[in-house]
């Protein structure tokens, strides 16, 4: 075929054409949404099964939210010893860490697909902390128990990130602000534990309240209220000179160290909102947080 310079210069105004629509169209298209960094009282798993004024909140945060590229979840139950683990499976199974609770709950599966590449970006954002890729976790009742609320289609990709536990405060927010970047990719950070959290000093026939039924419960977790307004984060840190009623509130830090990780990932700027607040059991806190 010849081409004269009529049709070479019709297809240069095609071509050129062309390229203004797709620059238009990328000027117009949206920039990724930064997901916020939140912290969950998940309390018992029994929480799964429940139509409370906890999980009803849970569902609504979910849909508040919006859906995430992905889910990166610290659990209070997944604990390492002197180095932290990233979960890289493609299919992370769905773990059943408890006892003495009915079938229906060890019969629940939450079916989510792992996030294998969000993972390693992971491990590499805390390789300074000598994280390593795991594939011997998956996902604990910490993460799905909440999830089956806010995500009940269990189609958002998700992850875990153990807790060193033989580290101290200030690790943990340091590792919470490493992988604060992973938010700008659409990752939502969601910290699973309980600011007041001692099994051996529930009520167990109380009913769920806004107010602790014992004092040293509700004073610690007014404490670290407190200290959150203020971005008090050293106080936070130090958790066992924030207030008395730490001794029995944390009496061991599992299921307040994720909160320091939520915080961790908070941006400068972002005040907490407190989401719930409440007590399950007398004296579990449900207190739940979002940054972002």
């Amino acid at each position: 075929m010849t081409y004269n310079r009529r049709h070479i210069l019709s297809a240069t105004l095609s071509s050129a054409l062309a390229g203004l629509a797709d620059l238009a169209a990328a000027g117009t298209s949206k920039p990724m949404r930064r997901m916020p960094s939140i912290f969950v009282g998940h309390g018992s798993p029994m929480n799964v099964l429940g139509n409370n004024a906890f999980t009803r909140t849970l569902q609504q945060w979910g849909k508040d939210i919006g859906r995430p590229t992905a889910i990166l979840v610290v659990s209070a139950h997944w604990l390492t010893q002197n180095e932290t683990k990233v979960a890289v499976q493609a299919r992370p199974r769905t773990i059943h860490d408890f006892n003495g609770f009915p079938q229906a709950l060890s019969d629940m599966q939450y079916p989510a697909p792992g996030a294998p590449e969000f993972a390693r970006q992971a491990a590499s954002l805390l390789a300074a902390r000598g994280a390593k890729p795991s594939v011997d976790w998956g996902l604990d009742h910490g993460a799905w128990t909440v999830l089956h609320h806010m995500y009940p289609k269990a189609d958002v990709p998700v992850f875990q990130v153990s807790i060193d536990y033989g580290q101290d405060g200030e690790y943990h927010l340091s590792v919470g602000k490493a992988l604060s970047a992973l938010r700008d990719q659409g990752v939502l950070i969601l910290a699973s534990g309980n600011v007041v959290h001692n099994l051996r000093h529930v009520d167990r026939n109380a009913a769920d309240a806004l107010m602790a039924s014992r004092p040293w419960a509700q004073s610690f977790d007014s404490a670290v209220k407190a200290a959150l307004l203020s971005n008090d984060a050293k106080a936070l840190a130090s958790y066992e000179r924030l207030d008395e009623g730490a001794r029995l509130g944390a009496q061991t830090p599992d299921h307040y160290w994720p909160l320091l990780y939520a915080l961790g990932a908070a941006r400068d700027g972002e005040a907490p909102r407190f989401v719930y607040e409440g007590f399950q059991l007398g004296t579990l806190s449900m207190r739940c947080v979002q940054w972002g």
